[in-house]
């Protein structure tokens, strides 16, 4: 099977997220079962920077972009075995952020996804490799699927291409004035509430989940919430009407990349039969954030966009009351300006418990991952969640709000003494999530009780290998899907 993922990012290119982790995993894992997996996304400013392979082979293009053509090229590279093809426009995506800066949105953000979009389907032809499915993500990627089934529906060589797309979270959909619409080059009757029209406005994420052969989401219990009023955005009654063809799989991690007995970011490697250095390492993030080193304190972590989505709203109006209970807490992220300073106002008064660091740093995270005790993760809603996965891993305790992914892969330790593998609330409330927090620090307080925890979260398995098999049966049915119409 010859399969063609499409993402604005990917690691180890370029991440802001976790949609990056799970495009550049997915891929890897695929291979190795057999497919031929390539990957395609813009050639963000510092992805050159980095020592990437470039090969440029003149995969040169021209797509219309309103009454003009724009012009590219697709340079190719590689990551781990996979080839990848990056989209060259340094007019679009030369720039210190991919989708916004801390101010706000790129204000040509409409033209630079519709020329992503087109881009993608014009580097199937320039380069000869035609995949049987594309595979598509989020709502940058969205309208790839809506130009194959119109502006390129007759085309010989992408007529027979099938569709999957993913919704990696909902709460980002690619909305736009009306105006727009001359970017896409299809007609007016497009423009209504069974295709692109949202209260208005064009709405890309929607267009992919109409025009898809079959779509995902990236846990079970977030494709059951989006269908309903609370969660869905106002997409729910679009998603109602597809909920045939949607389906729900846990993203993996990469083990190669997440492991504590053999990280080369931590300063002692343990595992789940000799957890002792996790010491060592909660220590060294101790110090990495200026905080009294002390092995008895409980370290509490995040590590996060800085939105409402995520809980922040929660966490900075209780943070004062979770310190009084004798914790350490660290935060590493970007996100909303008003976060920023609202957290570093509280670092300066609590130096010696609460720590911050305003940043997207790969080395770090692996840290906190090491040696926080707990992951404390309240969102307000969370298609999946990569971070409760991580810290099982290394033994860092989830204190989660139970939505979406999150309740899908922690068990709650109170509920399930002999099975829990986290302290889970339900209500979004500070009161709930203290609680949470509270019952988590009385089995901390127990020596024995907890290290019981921690080994059983260490041994919980979320390899790739599940959940590529399950991406596999998708793409069969993206193309029985498409075959049959």
């Amino acid at each position: 099977m010859n399969v063609l993922i499409a993402s604005p990012e990917i690691f180890p290119f370029i991440k802001t997220g976790g949609l990056a982790d799970v495009t550049g995993s997915l891929p890897k894992t695929l291979k190795k079962m057999g497919a031929d997996v390539r990957v395609i996304l813009p050639k963000h400013k510092n992805i050159e920077e980095q020592g990437f392979p470039m090969r440029y082979k003149n995969y040169k293009f021209s797509c219309p972009i309103s009454q003009g053509f724009v012009d590219g090229e697709i340079v190719e590279s590689e990551y781990d075995g996979v080839t990848a093809y990056l989209v060259e426009k340094d007019e679009y995506y030369y720039r210190d952020y991919l989708y916004s800066t801390p101010d706000g949105d790129y204000l040509d953000n409409a033209e630079r996804f519709v020329f992503f979009a087109k881009s993608v389907l014009e580097a199937i032809k320039v380069t000869g490799f035609v995949p049987d499915v594309l595979h598509c993500n989020d709502w940058e990627t969205a309208l790839a699927p809506v130009f194959l089934k119109t502006t390129y529906k007759d085309d010989p060589v992408l007529k027979d291409i099938a569709t999957l797309f993913t919704i990696h979270n909902l709460g980002y959909q690619g909305i736009f004035w009306q105006y727009d619409l001359h970017l896409l080059n299809i007609g007016w009757e497009y423009f209504t509430p069974d295709y692109l029209e949202y209260f208005g406005k064009i709405n890309f994420l929607k267009g992919g989940i109409v025009f898809s052969d079959i779509i995902n989401t990236v846990s079970k219990k977030y494709s059951e919430e989006i269908q309903t009023e609370e969660f869905g955005d106002g997409l729910d009654g679009i998603l109602r009407t597809r909920k045939k063809d949607l389906f729900g799989i846990i993203n993996g991690i990469d083990y190669e990349d997440w492991n504590p007995d053999k990280d080369p970011y931590i300063p002692a490697h343990y595992n789940a039969g000799n957890i002792k250095d996790k010491g060592l390492c909660k220590k060294a993030l101790q110090e990495a954030f200026g905080l009294p080193p002390n092995g008895n304190i409980p370290l509490i972590a995040t590590i996060s966009r800085l939105a409402d989505q995520k809980g922040f709203d929660l966490i900075a109006s209780s943070l004062e009351e979770m310190l009084s209970y004798g914790t350490q807490y660290v935060v590493l992220g970007t996100g909303e300006r008003r976060y920023h300073d609202i957290f570093t106002e509280l670092s300066k008064k609590f130096p010696r418990s609460f720590g911050i660091k305003i940043a997207y740093d790969n080395g770090l995270a692996h840290l906190i991952e090491a040696g926080a005790d707990m992951f404390l993760m309240p969102s307000k809603y969370e298609p999946c969640g990569l971070n409760q996965l991580y810290s099982l891993k290394y033994g860092t305790v989830p204190v989660v709000r139970g939505v979406g992914g999150l309740e899908d892969t922690i068990i709650d330790y109170t509920e399930e003494p002999n099975k829990g593998t986290g302290f889970k609330f339900y209500k979004y409330s500070e009161d709930e999530m203290l609680d949470a927090i509270k019952r988590a620090l009385n089995i901390y307080n127990t020596q024995d009780a907890w290290r019981s925890l921690v080994k059983r979260c260490m041994n919980e398995d979320f390899s790739w290998q599940r959940s590529a098999k399950e991406y596999l049966e998708l793409y069969k049915k993206a193309i029985e899907k498409h075959e049959s119409r």
